[in-house]
């Protein structure tokens, strides 16, 4: 195999273990975003005078109903647009595997055989 494909292929690895991580942070950020949902929408739910406390480290800290409401609420929009990045940058490594691959396929096309078919970012799990 020339040298120049077996860059190729570390590189379709380099790629497929980065949209491994890129699936597993966006799926964390999912996670927190359906959690802070949850909380936004109980938090609607209850009376405003209702004594409230958050977590700041080891320690419970009373809080009021605006304060509870504007940082989950920031936290939402944070986490919304953290998964839109994700979007984009799975997006942005499935066409440099696809160009990748292509470019591969044709350094060995008449060769001794094939690339890496069945290869993809999203591996066994899915992306």
């Amino acid at each position: 195999m020339p040298p120049e494909a077996q860059e190729k292929i570390e590189e379709l690895q380099d790629l497929q273990e980065q949209a491994q991580q890129l699936a597993e942070q966006k799926q964390s950020t999912e996670s927190s975003l359906s959690e802070s949902k949850t909380a936004l929408e109980a938090l609607e739910e209850i009376d405003e005078d209702t004594p409230m406390y958050r977590e700041v480290g080891e320690l419970l800290v009373e809080t009021d109903y605006d304060e509870a409401y504007e940082d989950l609420e920031e936290k939402v929009d944070t986490l919304e647009m953290r998964a839109e990045r994700f979007d984009k940058q799975e997006e942005r490594v499935q066409e440099q595997f696809e160009d990748l691959q292509s470019e591969l396929q044709q350094m060995l096309q008449g060769g001794a055989g094939g690339g890496p078919a069945g290869m993809g970012p999203g591996g066994a799990g899915g992306a």
